[in-house]
């Protein structure tokens, strides 16, 4: 890991709990200063309390660590003015204008020549035409442009998203994370939730989360590397059946249809291989070796979560 100076979040042992119940649970995490950090896990797997406990907004029941440097314990108030934070829902006022919500955003953070600083970053974000249009009136894909133009509007030197393309189009999709490698060259540090694994693979390195822990981080190519994963897929007629008869087999580790495929993983490439031979008899079926992907390394992930859960 670079040194000290080089990293944006450095936190240790994080904990917290809710009503007797730990949502997140020692969980240890660095991100490196001008990158892009993906963090991934299930609904309820404690992904946005771990990001209000690095912003500020939740305090952890023990655990600690720094955030641009600042005492997460004590410093709260400090991070808060460095850092922005676009929530799962959108957040800005829906009765006010583009133009109304930027320049209250610009006056709450007390810059200078608020009305000057709301229509800059109208231009930056190709929003003039809108400039007065109700925000609540914004498809997603435009409400999601204007909260990540509020949260950068003060300029932070890190940028917390939770989940923010969840229910937009593809093409919002990719326009937001364009912006997003853009904002990253310029030095911006970012840690971003997401369930999309195309997007997952757009971060420099990943965090995967579930149940409160951190099962996997690194790069992707790391994190499929050290899963130790062998994975078949399988085509033709009859997946379904397939998949039936090879649920609890030996070596079968995970099974996940893609599409007309079926693919099949397991850490025993032997066994895997044996049942290969066994099942390619049928002439009705081809399988085939591949390399897994991250998918298919998030799904393993899963199942042997679930399986711990029983």
């Amino acid at each position: 890991m670079a040194a000290g100076a080089d990293i944006a979040i450095d936190v240790e042992g994080l904990t917290k709990s809710f009503n007797g119940k730990k949502v997140v649970d020692n969980l240890t995490l660095q991100v490196e200063r001008g990158r892009i950090h993906g963090f991934l896990g299930p609904n309820g797997s404690g992904k946005t309390t771990t990001i209000r406990m690095l912003c500020g907004l939740l305090t952890p029941d023990s655990g600690h660590g720094t955030c641009l440097g600042l005492d997460i314990l004590t410093q709260q108030s400090e991070i808060k003015r460095h850092v922005g934070y676009m929530t799962q829902r959108f957040s800005l006022y829906g009765d006010l204008t583009i133009y109304e919500n930027l320049e209250f955003v610009a006056r709450i953070y007390g810059m200078e020549d608020p009305p000057a600083a709301a229509r800059a970053q109208i231009e930056k974000l190709g929003l003039a035409r809108r400039a007065d249009q109700l925000a609540g009136q914004l498809s997603g894909g435009w409400k999601q442009r204007l909260a990540l133009g509020a949260c950068t509007l003060p300029s932070p030197s890190l940028l917390l998203l939770d989940e923010p393309t969840a229910g937009v189009d593809p093409k919002a999709r990719r326009d937001f994370w364009d912006e997003i490698h853009h904002l990253a060259s310029h030095g911006l540090t970012v840690l971003v939730s997401t369930h999309y694994m195309d997007e997952a693979e757009r971060c420099h390195k990943i965090a995967y989360i579930a149940d409160g822990h951190l099962l996997a981080q690194g790069t992707t190519a790391e994190i499929i590397a050290r899963s130790g994963l062998s994975t078949y897929v399988v085509t033709g007629a009859n997946l379904d059946a397939l998949a039936d008869r090879l649920k609890g087999m030996d070596g079968v580790e995970m099974i996940a249809p893609f599409g007309m495929a079926l693919h099949i993983g397991g850490r025993d490439a032997r066994k895997l291989e044996r049942l290969a031979e066994e099942f390619g008899r049928d002439p009705a079926q081809r399988w085939a070796r591949d390399e897994a992907t991250l998918e298919d390394v998030f799904i393993d992930l899963m199942t042997h979560v679930e399986s711990s859960r029983q």
